[in-house]
């Protein structure tokens, strides 16, 4: 079977193959492609996009989703940190099921137009993944039919592209900036063998934002004056994204928004836009060097992927950065050197070629520990950059007499930040059973993790006292088992959608002179969307899509200790529970409104983000002196805008003069399950009549 490798990315995938001789990058579905939008290499791109068109039967995938979609689901993979729900054709989907159908597309498109068969691969993913979105990466791919033979970070994966290519050994840099993450990797090749040493990197930082910043400025000169169709949106992203990509290569492009009103933006004043954005995506680099005490000076080529790196301004500052010269892009396609390298792996791990790859962990593996107070911390087994395999082992006394189980909870992540954090993530929680109830001094275990290159981790706790196992298994989430039938369900209702009829739809079809994109804004993956533009509904009005007015204090503090016990509001619970409801209402305005005192509240770690957001108008804040503070907001807003409240108060104080708060439809509670937001239907309890 010939030896394939693919590229999952975030805007585009890209499938390779082994020929016996060479790498060959298959042409697929490039014949969904438009005249605006071709380039030169586009037709090696296969867009990660999964769409429906009132237009067009069926469920649609690559080009033909991402240019004649009427509702798009984009940059699944970036969805697989937090596995969010995703709608299409009027149907809800779990991220990793659009994933799959993406994943079942390529391999569809290769048979049908390469003439080949991909029934396994090497699949890459980002440095800096995390061990839940290596899972469902991984999940999705099973469940399209292919056999994962590994997961290979991308830059690791380019390093070995451009190594085979030039025959030359050295440290790498790898400059990885694609459409959802940026990830710097340092590796050593040394006559084959491939070392990881280390590899930091930002999620969410990528062309996604970069869309979103252009499209700021555009909107800044040209405010939308209406309220704009779901088709007008998507092609007015579509428009963003490919202006964009012109701006890397003229000196400036001129926008069309769906109001007809057309927006020059130059070259320079681009770049200086998207500086802030560029210095954090240097951040990582440095860090990297840092960690591995490599001179920038010492290093043997600079290599730098991804559809992001390739702007201009980056790769300038890339190069002033580390006073050097980048390799070209001649020696090292961006865009299909990760799944060349992934396809030279697959041929290696076939014995075709002497290659040996070293990797290492991105993330801490660990566990989450308890004092008698009820503080929680991060307690790392296995440091971040470690070569793998791995096993270590840590000993832990349970707080308490007289226990007869204990729940060990697995984490991955960052243990210098708090528990709490985006970055870290529990994977499982396995349950340790002792045979008879003890004193916590006879409960000491040693809890030992073994995690193996694959990224498969095993985990055993052992009675000191007796040495005892009473804990022993493998983490499911980094497994190879068998895919859960419901999720094969799931992918065949998703291949099998019909579109539901829309009356007066607008098609997103680029006949028009005007190109397309990316959606940014409602889109799965706008991590700052634009304040919404268009026009109010009045106060009541009869609609099918009210808009969403948050109430973001009450959300930052759901589920966290009161402020007596020493508890914070979180922001990044806020963002997430943000995120969750712009993927399952996308076709909503959303409004958050927070506290004047929220930026003060939360730990000084979130502080500039919360500033950052109320600037950039992502949240707001009722002006001091406001009678009733964010909760007054909250009402004033939601009666203006006809709009559902999102939150657990019951606002007595104001439901004498708004009776509407507790009419049913006007507000929706919000409740936090395992990292998983749901909103339901809710009806405050009436106000206690004063006396």
């Amino acid at each position: 079977m010939t030896a394939a490798g693919i590229d999952f990315g975030t805007t585009n995938s890209v499938a390779a193959q082994w020929n016996g001789e060479y790498v060959e990058v298959l042409e697929i579905g490039g014949q969904g492609l438009d005249a605006n939008w071709r380039r030169e290499g586009f037709e090696l791109l296969y867009p990660s996009v999964v769409g429906t068109s009132s237009l067009r039967p069926g469920t649609l995938f690559g080009w033909e989703a991402k240019l004649r979609s009427e509702q798009a689901v984009e940059a699944c993979k970036r969805m697989l940190r937090e596995e969010p729900f995703v709608k299409l054709g009027g149907e809800r989907f779990a991220a990793t099921t659009a994933a799959a159908g993406v994943f079942h597309a390529i391999a569809g498109a290769a048979e049908e137009e390469a003439a080949t068969e991909i029934r396994e691969a090497v699949i890459t993913v980002p440095a800096n993944a995390t061990g839940a979105a290596r899972f469902r990466t991984r999940e999705a791919a099973r469940a399209a039919g292919l056999t994962v033979r590994t997961l290979l970070n991308e830059p690791t994966a380019a390093a070995i592209s451009y190594a085979h290519e030039m025959e030359v050994d050295g440290e790498f840099l790898v400059f990885d900036w694609g459409g959802g993450t940026m990830d710097a990797t340092l590796l050593l090749h040394d006559n084959g063998f491939f070392d990881e040493k280390a590899s930091r990197g930002v999620n969410r930082l990528g062309g996604l934002e970069i869309d979103a910043r252009l499209r700021g400025m555009v909107l800044d000169r040209a405010p939308a004056r209406g309220r704009w169709s779901d088709s007008e949106k998507r092609m007015f992203a579509l428009e963003i994204e490919r202006a964009k990509i012109l701006l890397s290569q003229q000196e400036s492009v001129t926008v069309l928004t769906p109001d007809d009103v057309a927006v020059e933006i130059g070259q320079d004043e681009f770049s200086d836009a998207i500086q802030d954005l560029i210095n954090r995506a240097l951040d990582p680099v440095e860090e990297c060097l840092e960690q591995a005490r490599i001179d920038p000076r010492d290093l043997t080529a600079v290599l730098m992927i991804g559809g992001s790196s390739q702007i201009p301004a980056v790769r300038a500052a890339v190069s002033e950065a580390l006073d050097c010269e980048l390799v070209d892009t001649s020696l090292c396609d961006p865009m299909t050197a990760v799944a060349e390298g992934a396809a030279i792996t697959a041929a290696a791990m076939d014995g075709e070629l002497p290659s040996i790859i070293r990797v290492v962990n991105s993330h801490a593996l660990g566990t989450v520990t308890k004092d008698r107070e009820g503080k929680r911390s991060f307690s790392a087994l296995i440091d971040r950059n470690q070569h793998l395999p791995q096993q270590r082992v840590k000993s832990y006394e349970p707080t308490k007499d007289n226990i007869s189980q204990l729940t060990v909870e697995v984490w991955e992540g960052d243990p210098d930040r708090d528990v709490d954090h985006p970055d870290n993530v529990k994977l499982t929680d396995l349950v340790l059973t002792y045979p008879q109830r003890c004193r916590a001094e006879d409960g000491v275990f040693d809890l030992e993790y073994t995690y193996s290159k694959e990224g498969l981790l095993t985990v055993r706790a052992t009675l000191q006292k007796t040495g005892e196992v009473v804990l022993d298994g493998e983490v499911k989430v980094f497994g190879d088992g068998n895919v859960l039938p419901e999720v094969r369900k799931e992918l065949d209702r998703l291949l099998a959608l019909a579109p539901t009829a829309r009356p007066a739809a607008t098609p997103t079809h680029p006949q028009q002179a005007r190109p397309e994109k990316q959606g940014q804004g409602q889109g799965p993956g706008a991590p700052k969307p634009a304040p919404p533009r268009s026009s109010p509904q009045p106060a009541g009005a009869a609609s099918g899509t009210p808009p969403l007015v948050i109430d973001g204090s009450n959300l930052a503090w759901n589920g966290r200790p009161p402020r007596t016990a020493g508890g914070k509001p979180s922001f990044a619970a806020l963002e997430a529970a943000v995120r969750s409801l712009r993927f399952k209402h996308a076709d909503r305005d959303i409004h958050v409104v927070v506290d004047a005192t929220l930026r003060h509240d939360v730990s000084a770690e979130e502080r500039p983000r919360v500033e950052a957001a109320i600037a950039d108008g992502t949240v707001v804040q009722p002006p001091a002196g406001t009678e009733g503070r964010g909760d007054a907001l909250v009402i004033s807003i939601a009666d203006e805008v006809g709009g559902v409240i999102v939150s657990n108060d019951n606002f007595a104080p104001f439901q004498k003069a708004n009776p509407w708060l507790r009419t049913a439809g006007r507000v929706m509670g919000a409740t936090q399950s395992q990292g998983v937001w749901v909103f339901n239907r809710r009806v405050p309890n009436p106000a206690v009549p004063s006396r």
